[in-house]
């Protein structure tokens, strides 16, 4: 599983590095001096509320960085983005850097940012259940996320620590696309389906499912997202990666500082298409359970509790060294 998964990913790199030029990002035009950082996110989320936070607060044009963020719909789509030069800077759960690292890729990607915490995913049941059980699972249809990725990997292990073998006790259905899923449990299929925001919160308004559980709390700390860049930008780059992280930490402040009902207000232009209200009951979910860090540092034990899960999900055979794919200098600056 693993070893196909590595290789379909640095195939789609070089093709991708054939087709695609590596300049990289200078002085921006607008006149202010800026430097232009290239920002390509795996999905675009009220989960990670600190980022847009530190958009629209200004405190990346506070640090100098002229952002252009893009979404890759997906993590294999923005490490690819991030190894061919389309990107400075990657947004994607650090599981993806293990795998180029462990793939043999030389100018490997390093995590430099810790971002969340906890899984931002939601399980959704058809009817209210008021003392769920995820022993309540066993022998049930649910619609899962795809093989290798943090969604899927944190949901088996959530059902491997309340003994529950995935493979055998419950029909996890693997085959829906990110982003569809929530679609088809609308049109019947499951009797549950793993999801993210605004997804959950928007079957419970249509009346098609209900939240009865959170994979963040069920599954304790751990290391869902961070930000990420090539070693050789790293490298060349200090200063932009230190002013970046440095914007980001402004943001972290933020959501610790002020209520969900402020934090919608601010992000509230990145999700144009949701009301405040259910934006703001997204952002209270996240924040109730501990959704983010006070700071950006990557500790090695998180990185440690990441490995045990891509072990236990047989995709990863033989770990990989905390001191080559993270760096923590520039996020304890930040906190500083």
């Amino acid at each position: 599983m693993k070893k196909r998964m590595i290789v379909s990913l640095l195939a789609v790199c070089l093709l991708a590095l054939s087709l695609a030029g590596c300049g990289k990002r200078q002085k921006s035009a607008d006149g202010k001096g800026l430097t232009g950082v290239t920002l390509n996110e795996v999905a675009h989320s009220i989960f990670y509320a600190p980022m847009y936070v530190a958009i629209e607060e200004g405190y990346f044009a506070e640090e100098g960085i002229d952002l252009t963020l893009v979404c890759g719909f997906g993590a294999d789509k923005t490490m690819t983005a991030v190894l061919t030069g389309e990107a400075d800077i990657g947004f994607m759960g650090s599981e993806s850097t293990i795998y180029t690292y462990a793939g043999g890729t030389q100018d490997y990607v390093v995590n430099f940012a810790q971002l969340t915490q906890r899984a931002g995913n939601f399980l959704v049941a058809r009817e209210p259940i008021e003392d769920f059980s995820w022993d309540m699972l066993k022998g049930k249809d649910v619609l899962g996320g795809r093989a290798g990725g943090m969604p899927q990997m944190v949901f088996e292990y959530i059902l491997k620590k309340n003994n529950i073998d995935p493979a055998t006790d419950v029909n996890i259905d693997q085959s829906i696309d990110f982003g569809s899923t929530a679609a088809a449990f609308s049109g019947g299929q499951a009797e549950f389906t793993v999801e993210f925001e605004p997804h959950a919160t928007s079957l419970e308004l249509k009346g098609d499912g209900y939240v009865v559980a959170s994979l963040g709390e069920d599954s304790g700390y751990v290391p869902y997202t961070a930000f990420s860049a090539k070693k050789s930008y790293i490298e060349e780059n200090p200063e932009i990666i230190q002013s970046f992280t440095n914007a980001l930490q402004k943001g972290m402040d933020y959501v610790q500082s002020h209520t969900p009902e402020e934090i919608a207000k601010v992000i509230a232009p990145q999700f144009e298409g949701t009301e405040l209200g259910t934006l703001t009951t997204i952002v209270n979910r996240y924040y109730e359970q501990d959704t983010w860090k006070e700071n950006l540092i990557f500790e090695e034990e998180a990185f440690t509790l990441l490995q045990n899960i891509l072990e236990e999900s047989k995709v990863l055979e033989k770990r990989v060294p905390y001191e080559d794919l993270v760096n923590t200098d520039f996020a304890e600056k930040a906190a500083q």
